[in-house]
């Protein structure tokens, strides 16, 4: 089976598996490939990509990820019928988020302690009853206003240098992005209504409406982290799929 899209669409560009992964994405989404249809074989791919089969199986191998292609052995790759469309989130680096807007950054830790949490933590981090971790409370600010509180708890044994890091000049949030490296996690969003702490922290009416996002992240070792953020009044979150 041979494409009816040449080489040629890529030319100039390396190829490598991300930019082979774009064309191929273009291809479905303009429906040159037609949901439901076989696309071509790797073999053929490489060859007109100019590319090793490797390069290609990495390309497509991140598409049937996304929802775009189903793959089975021996009945080749479609196009997905009804392609799952996922909505992408970062991990974002607090400070970057608050300059790229023109705000000055600021950030102070409220409480930093360590002992075992309670059980609905241990959960979340799969740690033991008597194990102890780190637990930190910091407000982010945005040319002086609240932002973000941040609550969370870090697994000392995944990460033990941080018990040396005093976040004077990098704050809990930037130095874990920055530091430990992980393989995947978890986002839930909700919305509660502002404790008397709360709407002191974030200065907002008492029981006023806030966003919350929950997010634990883990490598191959161990949950690394959990943290819960509560954002300041009327806070936007922007995403794309």
């Amino acid at each position: 089976m041979t494409s009816s899209t040449t080489s040629s669409t890529i030319n100039g560009t390396t190829k490598t598996w991300q930019a082979i992964q774009a064309e191929v994405r273009k291809r479905i989404n303009a429906r040159l490939w037609k949901p439901g249809a076989l696309i071509p074989h790797e073999a053929d791919l490489a060859l007109e990509f100019g590319c090793a089969r490797a390069t290609v199986n990495r390309a497509l191998r991140g598409l049937a990820e996304e929802g775009l292609l189903t793959r089975q052995r021996r009945a080749g790759t479609r196009v997905a019928l009804n392609p799952v469309r996922h909505a992408r989130f970062e991990i974002p680096v607090i400070r970057s988020e608050i300059e790229g807007r023109g705000q000055s950054f600021g950030f102070a830790i409220l409480k930093r302690e360590t002992l075992v949490p309670p059980p609905d933590v241990r959960a979340r981090l799969k740690t033991g009853a008597k194990v102890a971790l780190l637990h930190l409370e910091t407000l982010y600010t945005a040319d002086g206003a609240p932002h973000v509180f941040e609550d969370r708890w870090i697994n000392l044994a995944a990460v033990p240098s941080i018990d040396e890091e005093t976040f004077v000049t990098i704050s809990p949030n930037e130095w874990l992005v920055r530091e430990v490296p992980f393989d995947g996690g978890d986002f839930t969003f909700s919305a509660l209504a502002a404790t008397s702490k709360q709407a002191a922290l974030l200065a907002c009416e008492l029981g006023q409406g806030l966003l919350v996002l929950d997010r634990s992240t883990h490598n191959a070792q161990a949950v690394v982290t959990s943290v819960r953020l509560i954002f300041h009044a009327g806070y936007r979150m922007h995403t794309q799929i």
